[in-house]
């Protein structure tokens, strides 16, 4: 069963561009047309935890916003849980919850508790109900330490965690998180990266995670969307992401003495400090033994043999999507 479904969703922003000169800036006016979302199609499964990731500029907000019906899309399809978001925002509103890690929703004068009792109000918590899910989710959170406390006191790990507390009451079925780890130490990204994955876990919650940072993907997210310029260039399992790249190898060599190798088809010399050589190889194209045998084995002081880092791979498709 689908929870989100995206069928040719675009979104374009018209701006008027002055013209040139005085007489240019006052009486001429240009239309310009800014596609932000350019014809994407995607589905997304009850229970799923998908990364939607890109440069800055690449779209992903704009799709966010127009899943949760804040932006209404010029033209295309939307369907979360049933229901299209620019025509039953208010509706689709207690269903849906969200984490922006640069955006607080929490009243920083007032303590976690007070700002829950409030949502409460806000969702139509029944009072009892309200009750019994803040005991629930400040135990799974660990956050009665500090739940009396003024949120502008708390650390901004302990801030995040009563943020995950606040769009949890209403017991969304889907949550859209925007870099809720950005700025955190650490710890408390581990502690939050294994929360959300409890939560997909044990809930069943849909999540839709955008980030640049690449940890919080590999951990908690098992598909990767990845826009670039309002379109998507790949939409895959992080599992057939990394095993795509396999192809490629960084190999790692130290020799005792400056050596002058020839490189053959399919290995590229990334980088040389002296004796340090780093090197990529297309495996399609050579076999490691072969770039191995590159280097003199009486000079050889050390070698080791990496995957390329999926940060690589991701700028790598980015590039890919500006070329496109």
């Amino acid at each position: 069963m689908n929870t989100i479904e995206v069928r040719n969703l675009k979104k374009t922003f018209v701006t008027k561009k002055a013209g040139k000169g005085f007489w240019g800036k006052l009486f001429v006016r240009t239309r310009v047309e800014k596609h932000a979302v350019d014809d994407i199609s995607f589905d997304i499964k009850e229970g799923e935890a998908v990364a939607l990731i890109g440069p800055n500029g690449a779209g992903k907000s704009t799709t966010i916003k127009m899943l949760s019906g804040i932006l209404f899309p010029t033209s295309g399809e939307i369907k979360v849980l049933g229901l299209t978001p620019s025509k039953h925002r208010v509706k689709l509103s207690y269903q849906l919850g969200s984490v922006f890690g640069q955006k607080e929703q929490l009243w920083i004068h007032l303590s976690p508790i007070d700002n829950f009792k409030f949502f409460g109000v806000l969702y139509d918590i029944k009072k009892a109900e309200l009750r019994e899910r803040i005991t629930e989710l400040a135990a799974l959170f660990e956050i009665n330490e500090f739940i009396n406390q003024p949120v502008k006191s708390l650390s901004l790990g302990q801030r995040m965690r009563c943020e995950m507390v606040a769009s949890l009451l209403h017991k969304p079925k889907v949550l859209f998180f925007d870099e809720p780890t950005i700025g955190l130490d650490p710890l408390a990204k581990d502690t939050l990266r294994k929360l959300i994955k409890k939560i997909n876990k044990e809930l069943d919650t849909t999540i839709l995670f955008t980030s640049h940072d690449v940890g919080d993907i590999e951990e908690i997210c098992k598909r990767v969307i990845i826009i670039n310029n309002g379109k998507i260039v790949l939409d895959d399992s992080m599992k057939n992401l990394k095993y795509h790249y396999l192809g490629k190898k960084i190999i790692k060599v130290k020799m005792k003495e400056v050596v002058k190798i020839n490189l053959p088809a399919g290995v590229e010399l990334v980088t040389q400090n002296d004796t340090n050589y780093e090197l990529e190889a297309d495996l399609s194209l050579i076999t490691i033994d072969k770039v191995i045998d590159l280097f003199p084995k009486d000079k050889l002081a050390d070698i080791s043999i990496l995957s390329t880092p999926l940060e690589e791979i991701i700028k790598e498709i980015y590039t890919q999507g500006l070329k496109s």
